[in-house]
């Protein structure tokens, strides 16, 4: 578990791709419960240890997820997410270029809870989000390209699917079109940066989360 960032009020983490931020029904110890025990363990607090959960990544992407050490924190944060006062920048690896170098992309997502996935279209349907996005490309090798994007909605696997709606399923990402998976059985999406006013001293804060340590990503991450 790597800490890159904590005050008196939050902390953050850089995930890697087997971790889940909270439970779920595979029963595996979710990062907020290996940061209590690291709470406990290293300022030696008695009784419980107090972690909220503002924000989630989904399990197969790597980067920064914060969480709130007090609930006064966690209540400003929810908040705070809510209203998209919280600039989120994430990095994906895809295969095929998109159609231009820098752009916005607006779709209507719906959410198939079945089959844990979501849909774009161009057009609204019965049920769908609107979900809207800023991409740039960063730079490219033989055979990928790395994409910046700043997110403008929270939508359920947004990222996901909108790069796949236009040709750039992001590389390892076989649910959304990956031609195969990766190595390490994530996807090659990264929570780059969170960058907000902190919600309780109100000064500035940025964290940055490190990319995965792997050749693809040394190359290509600038």
């Amino acid at each position: 578990m790597e800490i890159i960032y904590e005050d008196n009020h939050i902390i953050a983490v850089n995930k890697n791709c087997h971790e889940i931020v909270q439970g779920d029904k595979t029963g595996d110890i979710p990062l907020s419960d290996m940061l209590r025990e690291w709470l406990k363990e290293r300022y030696a607090k008695p009784g419980n240890v107090f972690i909220g959960v503002p924000h989630r990544l989904d399990r197969p992407v790597t980067g920064a997820v914060l969480f709130a050490k007090t609930s006064k924190a966690l209540v400003r944060l929810n908040e705070m997410f809510r209203r998209g006062e919280i600039r989120k920048t994430y990095w994906a690896i895809v295969k095929n270029r998109p159609p231009e170098a820098e752009g916005e992309l607006i779709h209507w997502l719906v959410r198939d809870e079945k089959l844990n996935k979501s849909r774009a279209y161009d057009s609204e349907k019965p049920d769908s989000k609107q979900a809207a996005l800023h991409y740039r490309l960063v730079s490219q090798s033989d055979r990928y390209y790395l994409l910046e994007i700043e997110l403008k909605t929270g939508r359920h696997h947004q990222i996901r699917a909108q790069l796949a709606k236009i040709g750039c399923a992001i590389k390892g990402d076989l649910k959304y079109g990956a031609e195969r998976s990766n190595p390490d059985g994530g996807i090659s999406l990264h929570a780059r940066s969170l960058r907000f006013v902190h919600p309780i001293s109100k000064q500035e804060v940025e964290i940055i989360a490190g990319t995965p340590d792997d050749n693809l990503w040394h190359a290509l991450a600038p």
